[in-house]
């Protein structure tokens, strides 16, 4: 018993810990999300997206676009949990500086980050949809929105 209360006075002295605690326990990396996914387009353009397995409390990514001319987007991605126990999407577009999404959604297989006082994009969600990774970006009011829909790669379409 006075451990426990030692326990107890020590979360309730410290918020910060007691927070992260229950969030690491409540909220899990998004392991349904790892894998290397592809997309291509009738007009040529294509997207391969990255995911390392949840890990050490870090998933890595990559992501990059192009078109039958070549390369035109490159991104390193991450998703962490912050220091409040919340999880947080870091992206890096062409190897710009670290831009934070916090989690706002999160559902069975779906995640959705947003940071209004981004430019472009605010919101960005993921979900599955049966074996397809689906992934969504846009301004804080849905405007703007651009979609992927993404396979496995290697795998054939069907």
């Amino acid at each position: 018993m006075k451990h426990w209360i030692i326990a107890a006075a020590l979360m309730a002295a410290s918020p910060g810990l007691g927070i992260a605690a229950h969030a690491t326990e409540a909220v899990q990396l998004p392991d349904w999300l790892h894998g290397a996914w592809t997309e291509t387009r009738d007009n040529g353009g294509w997207a391969d997206e990255f995911w390392t397995p949840a890990r050490g409390g870090i998933m890595i990514g990559a992501a990059r676009m192009g078109g039958p001319e070549g390369l035109i987007m490159f991104e390193h991605t991450r998703i962490v949990r912050d220091d409040r126990g919340r999880l947080v999407f870091i992206a890096q577009p062409r190897g710009a500086p670290p831009s934070e999404f916090p989690m706002v959604a999160m559902g069975e297989a779906m995640l959705e980050f947003a940071n209004p006082a981004h430019d472009y994009p605010q919101r960005i969600r993921y979900w599955r949809e049966g074996r397809e990774l689906r992934a969504r970006t846009s301004l804080m009011d849905g405007s703007k929105a651009m979609e992927w829909r993404y396979r496995p790669m290697g795998a054939r379409p069907d």
